[in-house]
């Protein structure tokens, strides 16, 4: 999932570069949205690690039980 913001950050950089330079605000916008896009799709990758950490966590914490009481 970073991978892909990441490329799809780096496509919309370019792209906002080339409509900025060719005078195409339309272009600019769509490479701007892009990298809007890609900031996004980072977060939620951040935050699908996240909650994988912490449902690790919270399968050992449990696991730790388990093994408590037998």
């Amino acid at each position: 999932d970073k991978i892909k913001a990441t490329a799809k950050g780096a496509e919309g950089q370019l792209q906002a570069a080339a409509g900025e330079l060719t005078g195409d605000k339309s272009m600019q916008a769509e490479g701007e949205a892009k990298q809007l896009q890609a900031k996004v799709m980072g977060a939620a990758g951040d935050l699908k690690d996240k909650v994988q950490e912490a449902a690790g966590a919270i399968g050992d914490a449990i696991q730790g039980l388990g093994q408590k009481q037998g």
